[in-house]
Parts: structure tokens; C-alpha cells; sequence
């Protein structure tokens, strides 16, 4: 059961017997915040970890926000650019186009786990950096597309690239940030689709009333969201730290604090050695799969990114008032992740209940859309709004899985595997909208309406294996298997001394360390 091996390679109780103060284990085993802190004891100041929390709220919050409103910007650019004549000028036919919306979550999809190795063997910054680099190259290259096959390579770098951000962030996250903070601060850097959509609405309004000869307005587009993109990879390249530890904006005695303060969480900072049996802890973990079949449902509906405009616009809007309108989507979705991270982080373990509350009103809008009579195009125009609250659901079980996941490497392969089935549901999604089912696209709506259910149901199974396994723990015996461990450090004379390290930062699993309990 003990996932750490002490320097010679014995088992801990082999070990022990030879270290009889405790277990002795190699530093590249422990979390990379027990360097930082072995051997530091007492409370923190309440105030200065408010003070540092604060700190590094303004260290790395405005990056990841603006990023992420940069990486949603530029995945919905296809979705913008068919209202402003990409598929005519290219050729597209409407299987084509759908296909490009496939082939990047195809893409995301082969890269991802890829990326999250990189992300554990790299520093995360640098690492962020380079791929936002490589994309808005990508990005601008659309404008010189002329065909399906140009466009076709480019979304597909695109995803490549793209893979590597949300993981970066949920690692980030708990790299950062307690438990019972990391809901708030996921749903912040989330709530940005919402404000993509409005800025991406204006940039898009702003690029239909640019008039140049032999350039079109879609391939303004992609060059002005490509040159913010570029940007951004720069900023980050010399700006964004890549764990607490080494924070520029943190003094030494802060970066200290910061990873002390993450005790309660039980999962440490991070852990740059890969391990095997993390690895396969993860697959073997029903929690893991629950999470990804929910990741897939909830992202098939998430197609209607690509289709949304061309559905307005068929019930009769023009192309400006299509643009403008894709603005009020981005509204409700702030509006949505806000007041859904609020509640949970208000209201204690009730992240399953407010996900699957969230699904009420968007079955209303699919019941609305295919009801309403075709003439009724304010009202099916709602109906299409409310399907759009269905995104805090995602929100809440990304930063939910970070939250119930201890041990980098299994927390790296739990991203990693339902980042890949939130791929996976996107890249099917985009099939569901076929030409015949066009206008009232009665098939695909039903689709996202049993989505919906299922993922509510799922959340809920979810909060009761989890609750279930709390309730088993609490009657077990206290273990101390884990309460004296040392490390090896060497002093600044020379000097060889053993420092004790804490249980929260050996980079135990949540299923080893039996102190560990799930929020709920």
C-alpha cells in the first residue's frame, strides 16, 4: 500500500529499523514543497496568509483570466468567422465545416495526456508559454487558408496547443490554493468564456465594418486574435510563476507560507518524478471514470459553440444582429459560473447539488426550442440562453476533481484522462448537426436534453461514492504510518542533517493517505 520507497530501495519497515527516530526517504519522493518547509512547525499568522493569499490572487489571477479569455476567444473564432463568410470563401461544404470543429478536440484529444507529462516534467509557465506561442502563429496562419485542407492543419496545431492550458491552470490551481478556495478561483478564470463571447462579439461586429480589398472580414479576425494571442505567449514567458516555491512576486519567508498553508489540502504543491503506481492508482479509481463519462455528456452540448450564430441567424437575424446577440451568451455565462461558484463556496459540500441543479433550466430551453413554433423566434431565442447555464456544471467538476485527487502523478493522469473525454464529447458533438435535421435540428436538441440529465444524475453518484468513503474512514483506526519521515538536506557549511517532513507533503495518493477526506 505505501507509495514511497526509501533511498535503498527496502519498504518503509525495512527502513525504519535501520533509522530508528523514522523512515528516511529521497528528497525526488516528497512534494517539492517539503524542501521549502521540512522542519517548520508552529501556526501561521491568520493575517499573513491573508496577506500572501492576496498576493498571489494579484500574481497570477489577472494572467490566468486573461488567458483563458484569450484560449475561448480563440476556439469560438470558427464559430464567428461563419457568420462572416469563412465557409464561402474557403469552399466549405457543411460536412467540412464541422469537421474543423472536430479536428481540433481530435487533436486536444491525442496531445493531452502528452501535455500533462510536460506540464509535471517542465516548468508549467514556460512550458504554458511556448504553446501559446505556437497557436497564435496557428491562429493568425488561418487568414492565409484558402481551403478545407490549409484550415484543416491549422485548427489541428490549434488543439494541440490549446491541451496544454486548462490542465496548466487546474495544476496551477492546486499548486496555489487551498480546497476550499479553489472553486472560486477556477469558476474566475472559467467565468472568461463568458467574457470571450462579448469581446469576441465586438471584435467580430468591429471586423464586419473593415473594408479592405482581397482582405475579408474573417481573416481580420484571426490576424487581430492571433497578434493578442502572440502577446499574451510573451507576457507569460517572463511573468507567470510555475509553483509557489519559486514565485517571483513571493519574498522567500512568504513562498514559505504559501506552501504551509497548504496543508489542509493533503495533496502538497507538486512532484516532478513520475510515478508508475500513481498511474495506475488512477485508472483503477472509479471516481476517475465517473468524472470522464461526465466530462463527455457535458461537452457533446457544448458543440453549439460552432453552431449558436448559424442557428440565429436561421431564425431570421442578420449578420450584425447575430454578432451583437452572441454577446448576451456571454453574459449569462458570467453571470452563470459567478452566482454557481458563490453558492458552493458558501455553502459547504455542496458542489454536486448546485451541478446538478444547473441542468433545470437548460432542459427548460430545449423544451422550449422544440415546442415553440418556428415564428417564435424571441422565445426561441430564450430558449437557446438557458441552454447556456448548463456550464457551471463543467466548471464546478473541474475544480471538484482537483479537490478529490492527491499524489502529482495521479492528479496529472485524472486531468489528463477526463480532459481527454471532454475531447472526446466535443469532437462527436459537432456530427450531431447534420444538414437534414436543419432548421428546427429537433435530433440534436434531444441528444443535449438526455446529456443534460445524465450529467446531473452522475454528479450526484459522484458526491454519494465519496460521501460513502468519508463515513468508512472516519470509523477506521488512526494510522501514523506516515508521521516520521525524514529527509536528507545539506546545511550552508557542509553539514549532512536528516529534516523531518510532514505526511501532507509526501506525495501520498488520497486513497493511501487515510486522513484525507473528500469535499463534497
Amino acid at each position: 500500500m505505501n507509495s514511497l520507497q526509501a533511498p535503498s530501495g527496502r519498504s518503509f519497515s525495512e527502513e525504519a529499523e535501520k533509522h530508528a527516530h523514522g523512515i528516511a526517504v529521497a528528497i525526488e519522493d516528497v512534494d517539492t514543497g517539503a524542501v521549502l518547509v521540512a522542519g517548520m512547525s508552529g501556526d501561521l499568522d491568520p493575517v499573513e496568509v491573508a496577506r500572501v493569499r492576496r498576493k498571489i490572487d494579484l500574481g497570477i489571477l489577472p494572467m490566468m483570466c486573461i488567458l483563458y479569455w484569450i484560449q475561448v476567444m480563440d476556439k469560438i473564432t470558427l464559430g464567428s468567422a461563419a457568420i462572416l463568410g469563412i465557409q464561402q470563401d474557403t469552399h466549405l461544404s457543411t460536412t467540412q465545416y464541422n469537421w474543423l470543429g472536430t479536428v481540433f478536440y481530435l487533436s486536444y484529444l491525442l496531445f493531452e495526456y502528452p501535455q500533462n507529462l510536460a506540464l509535471q516534467r517542465f516548468p508549467v509557465g514556460r512550458w504554458m508559454s511556448i504553446n501559446i506561442f505556437v497557436w497564435g502563429i496557428a491562429l493568425a496562419c488561418h487568414a492565409a487558408c484558402k481551403n478545407f485542407a490549409g484550415l484543416f492543419v491549422a485548427r489541428f496545431i490549434l488543439g494541440m496547443c490549446e491541451g496544454s492550458i486548462t490542465a496548466g491552470f487546474m495544476i496551477v490551481s492546486s499548486m496555489f490554493y487551498t480546497r476550499t478556495e479553489q472553486t472560486s478561483r477556477v469558476g474566475c478564470w472559467f467565468l472568461m468564456n463568458g467574457i470571450a463571447q462579448i469581446i469576441s462579439g465586438f471584435i467580430s461586429f468591429g471586423s464586419l465594418h473593415i473594408k479592405t480589398g482581397g482582405f475579408a472580414p474573417w481573416q481580420w479576425l484571426m490576424i487581430i486574435t492571433g497578434t493578442l494571442t502572440l502577446i499574451t505567449a510573451v507576457v507569460y514567458w517572463f511573468f507567470f510563476p510555475d509553483s509557489p516555491t519559486n514565485a517571483w512576486f513571493l519574498t522567500p519567508a512568504e513562498r514559505a507560507i504559501a506552501v504551509r498553508r497548504l496543508k489542509e489540502n493533503q495533496t502538497g504543491v507538486e512532484n516532478k518524478h513520475f510515478k508508475k503506481d500513481q498511474v495506475i492508482e488512477a485508472l483503477k479509481d472509479p471516481k476517475t471514470w465517473i468524472f470522464a463519462v461526465f466530462a463527455a455528456l457535458d461537452q457533446i452540448p457544448n458543440s453549439l459553440s460552432n453552431q449558436r450564430q448559424i442557428i440565429v441567424a436561421s431564425l431570421g437575424f442578420t449578420a450584425l444582429q447575430t454578432t451583437l446577440l452572441s454577446c448576451v451568451d456571454g453574459v449569462i455565462q458570467v453571470a452563470t459560473i459567478w452566482t454557481g461558484v458563490m453558492i458552493v463556496s458558501r455553502i459547504p459540500n455542496s458542489r454536486a447539488y448546485v451541478g446538478a441543479g444547473c441542468y433545470i433550466p437548460p432542459l427548460a430551453g430545449v423544451l422550449m426550442i422544440e415546442f415553440l413554433p418556428w415564428s417564435n423566434k424571441i422565445g426561441l431565442l430564450f430558449g437557446i440562453w438557458l441552454v447556456d447555464i448548463n456550464i457551471i456544471g463543467f466548471v464546478l467538476s473541474l475544480a471538484w476533481l482537483t479537490s478529490v485527487t492527491a499524489g502529482h502523478t495521479k492528479r496529472v493522469t485524472t486531468n489528463a484522462i477526463m480532459l481527454s473525454a471532454y475531447c472526446v464529447g466535443n469532437g462527436l458533438g459537432p456530427f450531431m448537426w447534420l444538414t437534414q435535421y436543419k432548421p428546427r435540428n429537433r435530433v440534436p436538441w434531444v441528444v443535449i436534453g438526455i446529456c443534460h440529465i445524465v450529467c446531473s444524475i452522475l454528479l450526484l453518484t459522484i458526491r454519494f461514492i465519496l460521501s460513502r468513503e468519508n463515513k468508512m474512514r472516519d470509523a477506521e483506526p488512526v494510522a501514523n504510518d506516515f508521521e516520521e519521515v525524514y529527509i536528507e538536506q545539506v546545511t550552508a557549511d557542509g553539514k549532512r542533517i536528516e529534516v523531518k517532513v510532514d505526511k501532507e507533503f509526501l506525495d501520498l495518493t488520497d486513497i493511501h493517505n487515510r486522513d484525507f477526506r473528500y469535499v463534497l
